[in-house]
């Protein structure tokens, strides 16, 4: 009897193992980029000199800056600051609704797609950074160019994890469309 409850322990250990390492194994899953021109695997690496909130999304696909920013406005400045700096407003516009590009305020307009996303995935922190990060096929009339430094052929010196995650965030605190904020769940 008793070498029948040690065999039942040790697979109730095992099973529970088990379960804990598949549970590990999906939440590392979870934050597979893919590329928003053609859906490929989309290869952005943590670096030592990336930030813990870069590292952070980078293995949850969770940015910490949306709701740091959604607290803060003061915080929030730092998104604003990345978009102004690297050109973003120019196309957005300076109020980020809309000019070259699309409207990233989504509370209506003249264009297509100035009350929805262009690319549906972008209503999620890790959808509009594969957007930013890897450009766009332009969908909306014109295209969006690879920002990412990790990425082959991207604007300029590019942009780091943590500098298009404070663009996102600072994107999230402007938002006046009336669609779920998927970004908050």
């Amino acid at each position: 009897m008793l070498g029948f409850k040690s065999i039942k322990a040790a697979l109730l250990i095992s099973m529970l193992g088990f379960v804990g390492l598949t549970a590990t194994t999906q939440a590392s899953a979870a934050c597979n980029l893919v590329s928003t021109k053609d859906s490929s695997p989309l290869t952005v690496k943590a670096t030592d000199t990336d930030t813990p909130e870069a590292k952070e999304f980078l293995a949850t696909c969770v940015n910490p800056y949306t709701k740091k920013f959604a607290a803060d406005a003061e915080a929030a400045k730092a998104g604003r600051k990345v978009m102004t700096f690297n050109g973003c407003t120019g196309c957005h516009g300076g109020n980020l609704g809309g000019l070259m590009a699309p409207s990233l305020v989504k509370n209506g307009g003249t264009g297509a797609f100035d009350t929805k996303w262009v690319y549906a995935k972008d209503s999620t922190d890790k959808g509009m950074f594969e957007t930013i990060s890897a450009g766009t096929p332009g969908v909306s009339g014109g295209l969006m160019p690879v920002w990412h430094a990790q990425q082959a052929e991207h604007v300029g010196d590019g942009l780091t994890t943590d500098e298009i995650l404070k663009a996102v965030g600072y994107i999230r605190t402007v938002y006046k469309g009336d669609g779920e904020k998927d970004w908050l769940k």
